[in-house]
């Protein structure tokens, strides 16, 4: 059925109740700045963050790509739902009552949003079905089971525990046959099984440990059945896929650890159901599971919103399938990682012990002292590179030289890279600390070469060979010390940017620009030149945090001397590095656009995506050839003599 039509105090109700820090923070890792939060814009290709969110104003923007609007533009765009669509979703979400503007559809409306209402009352009921089974007769294995992990009746109760009786059809009769819910609302609430050629249907759990699962708001959405005997299977038993639950996006017990995430400003992942009831019994409550698949980006982008610190770490078993869990994790969430959003830590307990297992034996504080400690993903990394390998062998030196050199090839900053080379230096030398220096050089150099490949090794262009933010970073930093410091090329500048629609893509950069047309706006009518370095040295004092980003700008060192004196050529190096990027970027989203496209049904569109993006790449080709066009033009001037060189490795 279309959506109808909403009343207007519908979507007001809606607009007044949201939270856009609460909506936009589901899809976008947020850091406090200020007043406001800043991130990676969803909507481009973002290196740097420019995407803003106000709570005060409940709007966002993102100073790159200009896109902007409140919670409901948000998902609008960033999911290509309609208005109504999303003020539905909206409004269920916070509890607002949905009024139509046709009556006639009312009574179907309501029928259709009153479904889901009725599948978490049928879970409900079902949860309370299997804590009344846990405490009868039939129930007593499933008891001492839980009595023999130590698990009293507060944790029992705290968790909703439950016992699935065994019985083919008992729950089926119980909710059905007694309680008179429609079959097919049982069965979508993923309950019970068809049999086959249409003779019934059975209970999906039988004589099981029921542990429900819990959306955020407390609700129960699915459940995991843990089996009793050794010779059921599987193990463990969750819940389908439904309409409320899907377990690639919920966490086991983050109901219950939110709080207490925020407290302590970190996130504890674990592997199994069985651990995070032990943690929390024993007060340590910022602890939740995955269920039953790798931990990936979206269920960590909602531990991030607890956190302010984006603290994650990782506590899964200390054996084979524990560790790739843990390798698979930190793939998923690499890109996070490397960018800083996401501080992502490493938990191995002693003796390769599971949290349930450590806490049997040790204290709370024990456990909390050990998360503490926990390494940074990339020092867990380097060490299981290390791992049982001996480095007396020349092959197994040039194995985890290549693993180092494979994980440090990721790493953005150099300073960083160099910190752990020295660290992976010092375990190769075997304590002869002559060849550290020598390996130190050695790991960089190879490096060096990995970060100057693509991902399928081969060489990429010149143009290319520097990082995209560290090329960004260098063109805008080239134009802003121009235009301080050679104030006769400021219009030329100013010129190039407005007639190719070109921005300050890092937030110190357009802070800095912005001061600058600020102060250029508030000269004197007379026309007479403002000191406008001087003026820009007292800004930056003045804001926090700028002069510590943009001082260097305000330097004329040597580099900016040279610069000066062929101010067009550098001047058009930038400009043609700044739309470059651009032109990367469309070509990015305009390729991602023709392959969500169906071909079958959107043909014409699909031929406008492929259009734009051979526009983008012919562009590129010319930025190209105009860019070696000018280092060739720099290089034959007799004065940049040394330079020279330096040009080349920005290239």
């Amino acid at each position: 059925m279309a959506t109808p039509r909403l009343h207007p105090d519908t979507i007001e109700q809606v607009k007044q109740r949201v939270d856009i820090v609460d909506i936009v923070s589901e899809h976008v890792v947020l850091k406090k700045q200020g007043k406001d939060l800043v991130g990676l814009c969803p909507f481009h290709d973002d290196n740097s963050p420019s995407f803003s969110v106000s709570p005060s104003k409940q709007f966002y923007y993102c100073f790159s790509c200009g896109a902007g609007g409140n919670a409901i533009k948000f998902l609008m765009e960033h999911e290509q739902r309609s208005f109504s669509d999303v003020v539905l979703g909206l409004g269920r979400r916070y509890g607002v009552e949905m009024r139509t503007l046709e009556p006639a559809q009312r009574q179907a409306f309501q029928k259709q949003l009153s479904r889901r209402e009725k599948l978490y009352e049928i879970l409900a009921i079902a949860t309370n079905f299997y804590q009344h089974a846990l405490n009868q007769s039939e129930g007593e294995a499933a008891l001492d089971y839980l009595g023999g992990r130590g698990i009293e009746t507060d944790t029992i109760q705290r968790f909703q525990l439950g016992y699935a009786p065994g019985g083919w059809q008992t729950l089926y009769g119980y909710l059905v046959e007694q309680k008179r819910y429609p079959v097919a609302l049982v069965e979508k609430a993923g309950l019970i099984v068809p049999r086959s050629e249409n003779k019934g249907y059975y209970d999906r759990f039988r004589d099981r440990l029921m542990i429900p699962i819990l959306d955020v708001q407390g609700r129960v959405i699915g459940f995991g059945g843990r089996a009793l005997r050794d010779d059921q299977q599987p193990k463990y038993l969750n819940s389908p896929e439904t309409e409320l639950f899907d377990k690639g996006k919920t966490l086991f017990g983050l109901d219950k650890a939110r709080t207490a995430i925020s407290k302590a400003d970190a996130a504890i992942v674990v592997e199994g159901y069985f651990d995070v009831i032990a943690l929390h019994t024993a007060e340590v409550k910022h602890v939740v599971a995955a269920l039953g698949t790798a931990l990936n980006v979206d269920q960590v982008k909602q531990l991030l919103r607890y956190t302010e610190s984006k603290q994650v770490i990782l506590n899964f078993d200390d054996d084979g399938a524990g560790t790739r869990a843990t390798e698979r994790a930190i793939e998923e969430v690499t890109a996070l990682a490397y960018r800083g959003d996401a501080q992502l830590r490493v938990l191995n307990l002693p003796a390769g012990k599971d949290p349930d297992e450590f806490l049997r034996h040790h204290s709370a504080e024990a456990y909390q002292d050990l998360a503490a400690q926990a390494p940074l993903w990339l020092d867990w990394q380097i060490d299981q590179a290390f791992a049982e390998r001996n480095l007396d062998q020349a092959q197994d030196v040039q194995q985890v030289t290549q693993a180092v050199v494979a994980l440090l090839g990721q790493v953005s900053n150099a300073t960083t890279r160099t910190h752990y080379s020295r660290l992976c230096a010092e375990r190769l030398s075997k304590g002869d600390p002559r060849l550290v220096p020598l390996l130190v050089e050695n790991l960089l150099a190879q490096v060096r070469r990995q970060r100057r490949r693509s991902p399928k090794g081969e060489e990429m262009p010149r143009m290319a060979a520097v990082q995209p933010t560290e090329t960004l970073d260098c063109a805008e930093a080239t134009l802003l010390r121009l235009y301080i410091h050679a104030n006769s090329h400021r219009q030329t500048i100013t010129t190039a940017l407005e007639q190719r629609d070109l921005q300050f893509g890092l937030s110190h950069h357009r802070l800095l620009w912005r001061e600058i047309l600020e102060l250029e706006d508030s000269a004197s009518p007379d026309g007479e030149s403002i000191p406008l370095l001087t003026q820009l040295q007292d800004a930056a004092a003045e804001t926090e945090g700028l002069l510590d980003a943009v001082g260097h700008l305000l330097q004329l060192d040597e580099k900016t001397k040279r610069d000066v004196l062929r101010a067009p050529l550098v001047i058009s190096r930038a400009v043609d590095r700044l739309e470059r990027l651009m032109c990367e970027k469309r070509c990015q989203h305009f390729q991602r656009l023709w392959q969500e496209t169906d071909l079958a049904s959107e043909g014409d569109l699909a031929q406008l995506y492929q259009e734009q993006i051979e526009a983008e790449k012919r562009r590129m080709q010319q930025l190209d050839e105009q860019a070696a066009a000018t280092f060739e033009d720099l290089a034959k001037v007799a004065w940049v003599g040394e330079y020279y060189a330096e040009l080349e490795q920005l290239s």
